[in-house]
């Protein structure tokens, strides 16, 4: 049964969670489950609610909660052998959780019908149609997921063939066939679904593992071939190698497919979605993600930047906008004119011919052979022009650091410093404590600069990064530190090259605050 219209149904709070290192509090799963809700996917499954307190809690805090249009799933498996759906915990669980729609997860492969479950293949079958009836009775919309599907039927067709009408006989809203083990070719989902009786089973499904690399590439497939519900999760988290990436899904359905799906109406808010729940795991999102990357829409070689300035579709599969995100020129040896004239728009007007693009160009190659580099640092390149250009205003001017680190017995290390420097002619002292010399720098800068600059208040470092760049130098090697600082709304990149780790800090580190005072401070901000 071929449709246009797909089910999108993510697994991020439940098979998401299992990936390595990955952990959400209960707040961060309302959060991510309301932000998934608004974005338009069709169905959120929140987790098993016997797993633990904090599963049974979401689906209790889930009920006071208005959805728009998603709608919340309780994750279990099929009553125990030998036992009764109607007195099963599991399926009781299920019921408590007292969400709409419930997914149930059975056995296909008869290598873990016997070893797995230790029971025959007549009660896994009995097993599946008794938990299904018992939930639809109750009056829920019901996917059965047919564990291990892919591996099964290449096992034996004829028996996974049983376990899918077992499912479709005892009322399953839809059936989900999973390649578990994530192993599966696109080449076998093609032959395995061409095989199947589709228009005797009624609404297929596909859950997707990444093993081979190859998820996404099986969901096209079996879109192709019939699905209509495909399961994933946001940046394609999950246990081992992770999941289907929904968010290279989900614009791959609805921009090159033409399918319909209620995200498609959403897209220009993938790339937000993408990011706030990498930022609730707590990890930096992968920058070359299809669509949703941070380099998906950059662009590094002159020629390339000289090709988007014409015709950016010469050079670029979509417009990123239609997914939230924005072309990049990056800054390196390889810029052209072109790069420089881009990078030099919103300080005025410039072409290939202005000798500020020359002096630019030229700055440019003599940092980047000292070893600065610029493609993830553009809010240090953005001081670089201001310097070229005379707009450059410094918050300060460094008279002299002072750190010391010390450890007691049984404690914690810790650094302790002061600094001085000069504002507007006055000189200002600051002190700190931190847990490096990093931290103490930033702390007693701030307290020698909140009473005359209270926007410090809000500035955060978020990320701290170092790259040895000539390591047969040893311990006197040069360094480059990347850091990232925020403003708790949007965060810039800054850099700090130097043989000394703490000088290459501190000058990444002051980047990141000079970007702000000379773009967003009143008196300094860019028209």
């Amino acid at each position: 049964m071929k449709s246009d219209r797909v089910q999108i149904y993510d697994t991020t709070l439940r098979d998401g969670m299992q990936g390595q290192g990955i952990n959400y509090t209960l707040e961060d799963k309302v959060q991510i489950a309301l932000t998934m809700d608004e974005f338009g996917i069709d169905y959120i499954e929140g987790g098993f609610p016997l797993s633990n307190r904090k599963e049974a809690e979401f689906f209790q805090r889930m009920r006071k909660q208005n959805l728009r249009h998603a709608r919340v799933v309780a994750f279990g498996s099929t009553r125990k052998p030998g036992g009764k759906a109607a007195s099963d915990p599991q399926v009781t669980a299920l019921l408590n959780a007292e969400t709409p729609t419930v997914i149930v997860v059975g056995k296909t492969w008869r290598a873990h019908v016997k070893q797995v479950l230790q029971t025959t293949d007549e009660e896994n079958l009995a097993m599946i149609s008794d938990t299904l009836r018992a939930l639809k009775k109750e009056g829920r919309e019901v996917f059965f997921d047919l564990e291990h599907f892919f591996d099964g039927y290449k096992d034996d067709p004829a028996y996974a063939l049983r376990v899918l009408r077992a499912g479709r006989e005892a009322g399953a809203d839809c059936l989900v066939l999973c390649d578990t083990n994530g192993g599966t070719l696109p080449s076998e989902v093609a032959r395995i679904m061409d095989e199947l009786p589709l228009s005797e089973l009624g609404a297929i499904g596909v859950h997707f593992h990444d093993d081979t690399g190859n998820a996404v590439a099986n969901a096209l497939v079996a879109v192709d071939r019939g699905s209509v519900h495909i399961q994933g999760t946001i940046n394609g988290w999950g246990e081992r190698c992770g999941n289907l990436n929904l968010c290279i899904l989900i614009p791959t359905l609805c921009l090159k497919l033409k399918r319909e799906a209620t995200a498609c109406a959403n897209l220009k808010h993938l790339t937000r979605l993408s990011r706030f729940v990498a930022e609730k795991a707590n990890i930096i999102p992968e920058k070359r993600w299809p669509y949703v990357g941070e380099a998906a829409f950059s662009h590094k070689g002159g020629q390339h930047a000289d090709v988007i300035s014409k015709a950016p579709h010469l050079m670029e599969h979509i417009d990123g906008a239609l997914v939230g995100n924005e072309r990049r020129i990056l800054l390196s040896e390889l810029a052209g004119k072109a790069t420089i004239i881009k990078k030099l728009a919103r300080h005025g007007d410039f072409d290939k011919g202005s000798r500020e693009v020359t002096r630019l160009l030229e700055e440019l190659k003599h940092l980047e052979e000292k070893g600065f580099e610029y493609e993830a640092a553009e809010a240090s390149f953005d001081l670089v022009i201001r310097k070229v250009l005379n707009t450059y205003k410094p918050l300060l001017e460094l008279s002299n650091y002072h750190l010391e680190n010390y450890k007691a017995a049984g404690t914690p290390p810790k650094s302790v410093g002061r600094i001085f420097v000069r504002v507007n002619g006055n000189l200002l002292m600051g002190a700190g404590v931190g847990d490096g010399p990093v931290d103490t720098l930033s702390a007693a800068l701030r307290d020698a600069l909140l009473p005359l600059h209270p926007f410090l208040k809000k500035l955060k470092l978020t990320d701290y990064r170092v790259r040895v760049l000539n390591p047969e130098k040893a311990t006197a090697a040069r360094v480059r530190v990347f850091i990232t600082t925020s403003d708790g709304e949007e965060s810039w990149d800054t850099v700090g090259v130097d043989e000394n780790i703490i000088e290459a800090s501190w000058q990444a580190l002051m980047d990141g605050l000079e970007y702000y005072y000379n773009n967003f401070v009143d008196g300094n901000a860019t028209t």
